[in-house]
């Protein structure tokens, strides 16, 4: 019964942008959300680039998960913790599943990673990410992050906008891209220097 409502959301959310499970903990506990859904197209390309060069490279070249970076990973008594998430699981884990770290969970994310690879694609699976993440108390989505941190729309981000932005995703409750820590700014630099390299990696989720 479990696995065909996700189907059935998972067929729901091709056209319908979801809630993440953390926005669904805000509302049943009476806190503020904020987010305004908008297109791919609508997020300046910036983000969408250092997406993919920070969180997943292979983005266009895996199935959902990545298999080599999982294997690298499996023997390691701190495996997730170290990550080895896709831009594809991280979705999953944002719209199907609870936050934290377990091998319960990380054992979940990969057959819906591998399933919504097929029913969305890439190019709607960033569309969801990037107005599912949390990027502050309550603010939730590229577009709310934009108009909160930088007083703009998501489409108006400047490379470097974009880059603090990616940079704050690791720890949004504690990062501040506003008004960065030297650290904060550092990673920036690192992740807009190889956003610029990127090329045909992202060439996937482009219109």
């Amino acid at each position: 019964m479990a696995v065909v409502l996700v189907l059935v959301l998972a067929l729901v959310y091709r056209a319908l942008t979801p809630p993440s499970t953390l926005m669904l903990g805000r509302w049943a506990t009476l806190q503020p959300v904020t987010r305004e859904v908008v297109p791919l197209e609508a997020i300046a390309p910036a983000l969408v680039q250092g997406v993919v060069a920070s969180e997943d490279q292979r983005l266009c070249l895996h199935n959902g998960v990545d298999w080599d970076a999982l294997w690298s990973v499996v023997d390691d008594e701190d495996g997730p913790s170290r990550g080895a998430s896709t831009v594809t699981m991280q979705t999953v884990k944002n719209v199907f599943l609870w936050p934290g770290r377990s091998y319960i969970r990380k054992a979940l994310e990969i057959p819906l990673a591998l399933m919504v690879d097929v029913v969305w694609g890439k190019r709607r699976t960033m569309e969801i990410y990037l107005n599912v993440a949390e990027w502050g108390e309550g603010i939730f989505g590229a577009e709310a992050a934009a108009r909160h941190w930088f007083g703009k729309p998501a489409r108006d981000l400047t490379k470097g906008e974009a880059a603090l932005l990616v940079a704050a995703l690791p720890n949004p409750i504690l990062r501040n891209p506003r008004r960065p820590t030297r650290a904060l700014r550092a990673l920036a630099g690192r992740i807009q220097g190889r956003t610029a390299g990127i090329g045909g990696l992202s060439q996937c989720v482009r219109p």
